[in-house]
């Protein structure tokens, strides 16, 4: 797979993991945080705040297009849903 430029803490119980044994869990980790962390699912678990127009937008195709045409517009927050 390819290698992705982040930071993982892996917490185990069990001490006695071998190199192996971790390298397979990183693997696993890696392959299930690349399959759900897609610029679609951004789009689901944000919304944004445009405090120049006093809108709260929330549907996924009008923000995708949000962030792709006005990255850097004063007063538009991208805020998470949680």
């Amino acid at each position: 797979m390819n290698d992705s430029h982040r930071d993982l803490l892996v917490l185990s119980k069990s001490e006695a993991l071998s190199a192996e044994q971790k390298q397979r869990e990183i693997e696993k980790l890696h392959s299930l945080l690349y399959s759900t962390e897609t610029f679609d699912s951004f789009c689901v678990a944000n919304e944004i705040l445009d405090l120049n127009r006093h809108k709260r937008i929330h549907k996924k195709f009008i923000i995708q297009k949000i962030l792709r045409e006005y990255p850097k517009k004063p007063f538009v927050f991208i805020v998470n849903k949680n």
